[in-house]
């Protein structure tokens, strides 16, 4: 009779911790081919890479971190982990992806359509490359 207390434990935690760690895995976010081929038109220079670092943290910092590491102060409330900026996985995605990503948002990712203008989410993609480790 133990044995099968301590094996249906051990199933309910197995299931808790599956639980959870399927909640933290963000699902793919698929970004449509046209904007996937589109190209940065801004100019990755130090007036651009300033101007996206303040809006960065005016608009991203409290979820992302201010070194993009996903450490905002709000990132322990949310039910997703916001993405470490500075890995490979996020650093191989095309500044379009994130373009797309940054401006139309998903879920608790809010979209920035409206509030910031095209040319200053480009900035920002270009300070975020600057996260790369």
């Amino acid at each position: 009779m133990k044995s099968i207390k301590l094996i249906l434990f051990t199933a309910l935690i197995v299931l808790a911790i599956n639980s959870v760690v399927n909640a933290q895995k963000a699902k793919p976010w698929d970004v449509p081919a046209k904007f996937k081929a589109m190209k940065n038109p801004v100019k990755s220079d130090d007036a651009s890479i300033n101007t996206g670092k303040t809006l960065y943290n005016k608009y991203c910092a409290t979820c992302h971190g201010k070194t993009g590491l996903g450490d905002g102060a709000k990132a322990k409330g949310l039910d997703t982990f916001p993405g470490d900026f500075s890995k490979g996985d996020y650093q191989s995605q095309t500044d379009a992806e994130h373009f797309y990503k940054t401006k139309f948002g998903r879920d608790e990712m809010p979209k920035f359509d409206g509030k910031i203008d095209d040319e200053s989410i480009w900035q920002v993609v270009n300070y975020m490359r600057t996260f790369k480790k």
